[in-house]
């Protein structure tokens, strides 16, 4: 299975995806789409309404259950757990034995995705206009969507060049990833959403300006050291990512020191903490999906 990892959101509920492109099928967390139909942001009693609600349609002699397909998909605590998922069509199933009244907009939503992702292949812009659009919606300026878009070109051009020279698994991609991150910035990925307060969030649509250009400048030195010394497997590219960083560190540094301001901030786009805690509750409608 050739698998495009993305997080979607239906109201305000995280669903973890993968794309088949074999098929041109979509295959979502059954526990995340459960918990959105109970409106349960807990993922464990989510994950016991399904675990009670599979024994109930196994012993049925339901299908749906037996189509569900288990594959590794990441949790909140960064690790990668063996989980239930399906297609839109077992998932349609799946979402008339759970009595919600979201049932049928949910339904709704996961026809859209699918449909969404059919243009995207066809027309790669339209993906692009809806991330400038949902983006200009949560405030982000025009100059920040221009960074961030130019950032993810970036990251794009290194992990080509990742995948052309025997960089396959996802953890090593995450590995040079860390390796660039620290280098540059002085703090590993995951320190640095703990100072943005994130945790499920996509740390780069919560970085600054200065966070967004520091980043692509690293990855874009990365990637040419690379090219320069046809840098293939683990350990060549890890070395290439050391002095990507570094390079990008000297001038963070530089311009610290001029403006005596830090790059590294904890600020983010999230909502203030009485609409987050709404969402913890399942009361708001809405939220900045990281």
């Amino acid at each position: 299975m050739n698998k495009e990892r993305a997080l979607a959101v239906f109201e305000d509920y995280k669903i973890r995806r993968i794309y088949d492109e074999a098929s041109a099928t979509w295959f979502f967390s059954v526990v995340d789409i459960i918990g959105a139909l109970i409106q349960q942001p807990d993922y464990q009693a989510a994950r016991n309404y399904w675990k009670v609600l599979k024994n109930r349609l196994n012993k049925e002699g339901s299908e749906s259950v037996t189509k569900c397909n288990q594959l590794k998909l990441a949790a909140a605590d960064g690790k990668k757990y063996i989980t239930d998922v399906a297609s839109p069509e077992t998932l349609f199933r799946i979402i008339q034995s759970v009595p919600s009244p979201k049932a049928e907009s949910i339904k709704l939503w996961l026809a859209k995705v699918g449909y969404e992702r059919i243009q995207d292949m066809s027309d790669p812009a339209r993906s692009l206009d809806r991330a400038r659009e949902y983006w200009k919606q949560r405030g982000r300026s025009a100059k920040w969507i221009q960074q961030r878009m130019m950032g993810q070109e970036t990251r794009n051009k290194l992990t080509d060049y990742w995948q052309g020279h025997e960089i396959k698994d996802e953890d090593e991609y995450a590995i040079l990833t860390n390796i660039i991150h620290r280098e540059w910035s002085g703090i590993s990925v995951k320190k640095h959403k703990a100072i943005k307060g994130l945790k499920t969030q996509n740390l780069r649509d919560h970085m600054s300006e200065a966070e967004l250009i520091f980043t692509a400048l690293a990855e874009l030195s990365t990637r040419q050291i690379a090219e320069s010394v046809d840098a293939t497997g683990m350990v060549e590219n890890a070395a290439a990512g050391k002095t990507g960083g570094k390079i990008a560190r000297k001038a963070r540094l530089a311009l610290e020191q001029k403006t005596g301001r830090p790059v590294v901030v904890g600020e983010n786009y999230l909502p203030p903490v009485s609409q987050r805690r709404k969402l913890k509750n399942g009361k708001a409608t809405d939220e900045d999906r990281g």
